[in-house]
């Protein structure tokens, strides 16, 4: 006999990157989909992100076994849209040293990562693999697997994607959920216009407003944002072969600090340009331009390249990662309001690990485990370990 073909309804919320990850892999399966966004594709922050693919910047852990899985899976997204659809680079990553201590501390994360399974390189050198590199610098580690992918022409791609699997786009503000008299459970969401989408299942991947989209479906979370600003110079010739950072980016990542931090981090892009961050503060949502971490994020960039005082800033950008409490994204089903699943809360790798998180999704709503998914980023993830009994998180 024949299986009955899937006709779980599901409605995604967000059409940045990990929306367009989540449509794609439950379309791809037979979901009947359709993405909801009050704007166009990857307007919000991923059109302000980098594109990182990193293994390099993550503690063993479920977050690093889901960028385990995100890797490989970009690489097949590469191979079935074109690579040239997702500006898909495997350039490789270069964490770097800025004295001996620090080498040390970088050895050790490292020595942690490689038993965890991730490629490392310690590198004396530095110098051999990015020659315009200030020559003082004492080592550090290379990591063949970090890639780079362009944010809003991949969110495009697996969207259009989606699309072509039958996932429909509907453009509109969600603004709240409905569900079933008998057990709660989710059989839609109504949006601001007052369009009713039916869904059996509802998928919070709204970025940064997750935890305002959790609220209006009845499922909380904490998500805040953190605001961060790129510098973008003028074209150059190829300066830069790598995604190179100080090893103080991946301490930076995990404080719980409220004000301002900035680690430097320098790559080229294929267009010439060469992006400069990462700056990270707690400031809700204020896009004020604050010139001192543009001057302090362009001397950081200066002291690992010294060739950059040299090149002109062309423009800067800012926009807020969406971070949760302990630094790891929110991903699988919310025990409280049945129909709800969370994908979001993901900070600065959200890029990275939006494949990963859409193939844990459409796992969740199929009831099966994915393929080759290490379970720590299955359970490890889940929204339950926010949760208090008896009491929903405000």
């Amino acid at each position: 006999m024949e299986e009955e073909p899937l006709t779980l309804k599901v409605v995604v919320v967000g059409a940045g990157v990990v929306g367009a990850a989540c449509a794609y892999h439950a379309a791809s399966a037979g979901l009947d989909v359709t993405v909801v966004d009050r704007g166009p594709v990857g307007a919000g922050t991923t059109s302000r992100g980098e594109g990182n693919v990193l293994l390099s910047d993550k503690e063993p852990g479920p977050e690093l076994a889901l960028a385990h899985l995100s890797r490989t899976l970009w690489d097949e997204a590469g191979r079935e849209l074109g690579p040239d659809s997702l500006e898909l680079e495997p350039k490789g990553g270069l964490v770097v040293a800025s004295n001996a201590e620090s080498l040390a501390v970088l050895g050790e994360f490292a020595a942690r990562q490689e038993a965890a399974g991730v490629r490392v390189e310690p590198v004396d050198r530095v110098r051999d693999l990015e020659p315009h590199l200030a020559p003082e610098i004492p080592g550090g580690v290379h990591y063949p697997q970090d890639a780079q992918v362009q944010p809003v022409l991949a969110a495009a791609a697996l969207l259009r994607a989606a699309v072509r699997h039958g996932a429909r786009f509907h453009t509109g503000e969600v603004s709240g959920a409905v569900t079933a008299r008998d057990d709660g459970r989710i059989t839609g969401v109504r949006t601001a216009a007052g369009d009713v989408l039916p869904a059996d299942a509802v998928v919070n991947a709204a970025g940064t407003w997750g935890g305002e989209v959790g609220r209006r479906l009845g499922a909380p979370i904490e998500v805040l944002p953190r605001r961060g600003f790129v510098l973008v110079t003028e074209p150059l010739p190829p300066m830069v072969r790598h995604k190179v950072y100080s090893a103080d980016y991946v301490a930076n990542v995990a404080s719980d600090d409220a004000g301002l931090e900035t680690s430097c981090v320098v790559e080229g892009t294929r267009g010439g340009t060469i992006l400069i961050g990462a700056s990270r503060e707690r400031v809700g949502f204020d896009t004020t331009m604050n010139t001192a971490v543009i001057t302090r994020l362009a001397a950081q960039a200066c002291r690992l390249f010294p060739f950059l005082r040299g090149v002109h800033l062309m423009r800067t950008y800012r926009g807020f990662r969406p971070y949760c409490p302990d630094h790891l994204p929110v991903v699988g089903p919310d025990p409280r309001v049945p129909g709800v699943v969370h994908a979001c809360g993901h900070e600065g790798a959200g890029i990275g690990l939006a494949p990963a998180t859409g193939a844990l999704v459409t796992a969740h709503l199929l009831g099966r485990p994915w393929r080759g998914a290490d379970p720590a980023a299955h359970t490890g993830l889940l929204p339950d370990r926010f949760l208090i009994p008896g009491r929903a998180p405000q």
